[in-house]
């Protein structure tokens, strides 16, 4: 599947994903666009994804210092994005626990920060970026993707619709998942303002696409030049 097409089907589940009769079509298309913003290890697809393009090729000193123009690494673009899936997923759909908080994420990819990176500046990423564990972030993304694979495949027509609860909104800044800054807090009014349907249209799907866009970008400026 080629980005034209996945933007086609997003559109198409746009228009179906409220429709009640609609709901094993929107979750097939759901996890169908879900696949294609991973690497196809997450979901055993026998196709090469957006997320494949991204890790062909990529040495770890590209992933942690080559930045796009807005001065972000691969590493944050893989972490902001994951991260925000994983919150967005499990707390405020689910009202579960974080994919983060049960394996110990923070310690295997070796990492300074639990929050989404919104506060980051161009200094604080650099710095980020230096000590990751690439590998272990890697596995935690593939985490994150297989939980939401069985959120959305647990969901009703009725679900689509339902709102975001403030109690599970409060949860986030609770856990520190969003720091309470203005740089990172508008997130909460955001997702508050969205039902499930919203939250799977964008930081589930959209969401990755523009982040694996911006990592491309960074990744192709570090290529060398053909002579």
């Amino acid at each position: 599947m080629d980005i034209k097409s996945w933007n086609k089907d997003i559109k198409q589940l746009r228009e179906i994903i409220l429709k009640r009769d609609n709901i094993e079509e929107s979750i097939k298309l759901c996890l169908e666009l879900h696949s294609m913003v991973h690497s196809s290890n997450m979901s055993g697809i026998d196709k090469k994804t957006f997320e494949d393009e991204l890790w062909e090729g990529l040495d770890e000193n590209t992933f942690r210092t080559s930045t796009n123009e807005k001065g972000r690494t691969i590493a944050y673009g893989i972490w902001h994005s994951s991260r925000i899936e994983d919150i967005t997923m499990n707390i405020l759909v689910a009202g579960s626990e974080q994919v983060f908080n049960v394996e110990n994420w923070k310690e295997k990819i070796n990492s300074k920060i639990i929050d989404t990176g919104n506060a980051m500046t161009g200094e604080d990423i650099m710095e980020f970026s230096k000590n990751i564990n690439m590998e272990e972030l890697k596995n935690y993304r593939v985490a994150v993707g297989r939980r939401t694979i069985e959120i959305i495949k647990s969901l009703k027509s009725a679900d689509m619709k339902r709102k975001i609860e403030k109690d599970r909104l409060n949860r986030v800044l609770e856990e520190g998942a969003v720091l309470d800054v203005e740089e990172a807090n508008w997130l909460i009014d955001f997702w508050g303002r969205k039902n499930v349907a919203g939250i799977i249209l964008m930081p589930a799907t959209r969401h990755h696409v523009v982040h694996i866009n911006e990592s491309l970008s960074a990744k192709k400026k570090n290529r060398p030049r053909e002579k």
